[in-house]
């Protein structure tokens, strides 16, 4: 058991309230798409309502789980899958498309809960892990993180885009978390408190691993190329942000800056749709 005011459990903590502070951008977006067809005198009411809900149901998955992880081979399994979500964090985004718009106050709660316990596994897993299996941690760290998520989810989705560092701050808090639960797990933990150095250099691999795969499948995904017989590839991520389909009709023109740009043409006319500048 964890004691109280010990570095231990100030590292936890933090290590909970970052967690849910940096996967709160998908609880804004789906609060966001919900309640955006209803009146503006019930969006506030759904929103709160909804997050009281969708939270109430996380914590207790949250807990659910904190209990699993003390089955011997369970945590280093966590440990694993949080590692992969650290690297989506980075690498992909979510898909939000299947949020619908309301206009009732009682719709609008309903899905804002739904969506959310669907697509907050992620927050569950790294939150359990971090908790070194403190229930206390868990509902302490929820206290202090929901009034920035309902409150300011708006502003530190802002904060997110204008220093993109802190999403690798946060996939490092992910990813530092995977590795202690790797190491913690009954089957694995004697031999990795015999051996310290390996503790570490297990918790560097996995930090350094993410962050560096994130990144890469970052620059990859995002980076249009001419081939050695001279046609232009492009990575499948971003054709799907441009909105290009496979039988789309392309070229290549330049813009008033002297860039070159790829223009798609419209079907069954001549005018060209500007759809994405590669300059």
């Amino acid at each position: 058991m964890m004691e109280w005011f010990t570095m231990e459990m100030l590292t936890a903590l933090v290590s909970i309230i970052m967690i849910d502070l940096i996967l709160a951008g998908d609880n804004a977006i789906v609060i966001g798409l919900a309640a955006r067809n209803l009146p503006k005198d019930l969006q506030k009411k759904a929103i709160i309502w909804g997050t009281v809900g969708a939270i109430a149901i996380r914590a207790a998955a949250t807990l659910v789980v904190v209990w699993l992880l003390k089955i011997p081979g369970l945590l280093f399994i966590g440990g694993l899958m949080l590692i992969w979500i650290a690297y989506q964090l980075l690498a992909d985004k979510k898909d939000h498309s299947a949020v619908q718009a309301k206009n009732k106050l009682g719709a609008a709660i309903w899905t804002i809960v739904m969506a959310d316990a669907v697509m907050g596994f992620d927050n569950v897993v790294a939150v359990a892990g971090a908790s070194h299996g403190s229930f206390a941690l868990v509902v302490i760290g929820l206290l202090i993180s929901v009034p920035v998520v309902v409150w300011g989810s708006t502003l530190f989705i802002r904060w997110i885009e204008q220093f993109p560092v802190l999403i690798y701050a946060g996939a490092g808090v992910l990813a530092y978390t995977a590795a202690h639960m790797l190491t913690g797990d009954l089957f694995v933990k004697p031999f990795f408190e015999a051996n310290p150095f390996m503790n570490w250099a297990l918790t560097i691999v996995v930090i350094a691993g993410v962050l560096l795969a994130g990144r890469w499948k970052q620059l990859t995904g995002s980076v249009a190329r001419i081939n050695e017989r001279g046609e232009l590839t492009i990575p499948m991520e971003l054709g799907h942000a441009a909105g290009i389909q496979s039988e789309d009709r392309l070229m290549v023109r330049s813009d008033e800056r002297g860039r070159l740009v790829l223009v798609k043409r419209a079907d069954g006319s001549d005018d060209d749709d500007l759809i994405r500048s590669a300059g």
